[in-house]
């Protein structure tokens, strides 16, 4: 395995050298960067570009300059990158951090929610094959991964930016979109939890019923202004996660183990009234202390009351506790909404990252950056989820055939333990490829996007370079792209190693 490693990094590097001169001939020959100052009439012009060609560089052949960057670049090896100054004098390094930072922000959530979501809805697909809900996900899909990127974006900043604001200064819901709302879950529902037509008549009606009732309740005690989950919610929230981790692992058979989620459900209750005060104003630092917590908690419960089953105990009880946290950390973020109403009356901007200077609790500073997320991340996801859902549906189906499944079907076992122990890991190995290239590709897709919604990030950079003719962000924005389309396929490789043991030798 070593030896395999080494030598996909030395392919590798050998691809980033290449790729590296290509870009940057390429680049420096886009256009005259002194063509702005020759057209200029001010008295400094000759200044003007002598300090441009002194910090571009322009005064030495396009090889030298190029080996110039390149030895600046080779210091990242040590963690010392010195990767020049733009045509306006400022460090490439300054801004390819601040950047990366945006980028990684945007791209990385995109990325884990896509993941999450789609390969969720694959395997669901491939379970209920040819049913209303495979047909349902399959027409959905292909809208999606059809979506020009910069009209879905244009379209969410009209509806999600502009039309929300003025909504959420008065907010009401009319009957008929409860109605909508509640329809819409009801089918969602009813056609994920499949069964009979009875049973599904019965799902729709409940789910209808329940979405329309809590809509407008949550619309008559204004709910949209000044939302809270609250004790009961968060229960019901933490149950149905101990319900999840149970399907996936033992299910109801092993009371042991359903004992010591239920113990776990039963401590996080008093969690929240400890937690209290603690997170009125919390720090980052105080945040991931009480998670930490949660996960020694739910192991301590899982060893003390799991019995022979101690290990699956442990894993169901460090999930419940981590959820049951998650949720009491929404709570206090959304009870701090309302305040930050009132320092921001038009939550969502189309343009930009955050606002600068913004002054607010822990709380609020979370709304100030998380809700400039939420327009960008969705065009992103909505793109890649279409992908993984059929490349996972796809592979799903060509795994529950293999004649292991039927092996596994012949000897009794429940189709949670076969879909969950046995198909899915081998149906996620073609995935990991797909998790690679899609993170990679959307590091570059994410130019078009960012350029859209107005945030600095690479894209930005890689396209004022662009424009500008100024090889030094082109080329930050190369080194960035192209390290991380190396490292996720190399992590690619060990994946596979890791869920197919036979690769390994």
């Amino acid at each position: 395995m070593l030896q395999f490693i080494l030598r996909r990094i030395a392919i590798s590097a050998v691809v980033l050298l290449l790729g590296s001169a290509l870009m940057f001939f390429a680049t420096i020959n886009a256009g005259d960067p002194l063509a702005d100052l020759r057209e200029s009439r001010n008295e400094n012009r000759e200044q003007l570009m002598a300090a441009r060609i002194r910090n571009m560089n322009l005064d030495m052949p396009w090889y030298q300059r190029y080996l110039t960057w390149l030895a600046g670049a080779s210091k990242c090896l040590v963690l010392s990158c010195d990767l020049g100054s733009s045509r306006d004098g400022a460090n490439i390094n300054t801004l390819l951090v601040n950047s990366a930072g945006a980028s990684l922000r945007l791209v990385s959530l995109s990325v884990v929610l896509a993941i999450i979501i789609g390969i969720t809805l694959g395997v669901l697909s491939a379970i209920r094959q040819y049913s209303g809900f495979d047909y349902a996900i399959t027409f959905l899909a292909f809208i999606f991964y059809s979506l020009p990127v910069f009209w879905a974006a244009v379209l969410l900043k009209v509806y999600g930016a502009v039309r929300f604001n003025n909504w959420i200064a008065d907010p009401a819901l009319s009957l008929t979109t409860m109605a909508v709302i509640a329809l819409v879950f009801a089918i969602l529902v009813a056609s994920v939890l499949g069964g009979d037509l009875k049973r599904q008549v019965l799902t729709f009606l409940v789910t209808a019923g329940v979405v329309f009732g809590a809509v407008y309740y949550f619309d008559q005690i204004g709910w949209w202004r000044r939302p809270a989950l609250g004790l009961p919610l968060i229960i019901i929230g933490g149950a149905l996660a101990l319900a999840f981790f149970l399907t996936m692992t033992v299910g109801l058979s092993q009371k042991k183990v359903t004992t010591a989620g239920v113990i776990t459900l039963g401590l996080g209750i008093i969690a929240y009234f400890v937690t209290d005060p603690i997170l009125e104003n919390p720090t980052w630092l105080v945040v991931l202390g009480l998670l930490a917590v949660a996960v020694l908690v739910g192991a301590a419960v899982g060893w003390f009351f799991g019995g022979f089953e101690r290990r699956t105990a442990m894993a169901v009880s460090i999930g419940t506790a981590v959820a049951f946290g998650f949720l009491i950390f929404m709570d206090n973020l959304l009870r701090a909404w309302s305040g930050f109403l009132k320092l921001k009356p038009r939550p969502i901007s189309t343009i930009g990252s955050g606002v600068p200077g913004f002054q607010g609790t822990f709380w609020e500073e979370i709304f100030n950056w998380g809700v400039q997320l939420i327009l960008p991340t969705m065009v992103l996801t909505l793109v890649s989820i279409a992908g993984y859902s059929r490349y996972t549906r796809a592979s799903m189906l060509e795994t529950i055939n293999q004649d292991y499944i039927r092996t596994a079907r012949s000897k009794g076992l429940s189709d949670r333990v076969v879909y969950t122990k046995h198909a899915l890991r081998n149906a996620l190995i073609p995935i990991t490829t797909i998790v690679a290239f899609d993170f990679a590709a959307l590091l570059g897709g994410a130019v078009i996007t960012e350029t859209i919604f107005g945030w600095k990030g690479l894209g930005a950079m890689f396209r004022e370079g662009l424009d500008t003719i100024d090889p030094g962000p082109v080329m930050a924005y190369y080194l960035v792209a192209g390290g991380a389309a190396v490292l996720m396929n190399m992590l690619a490789d060990l994946a596979y190693a890791f869920l197919d043991p036979r690769i390994r030798r």
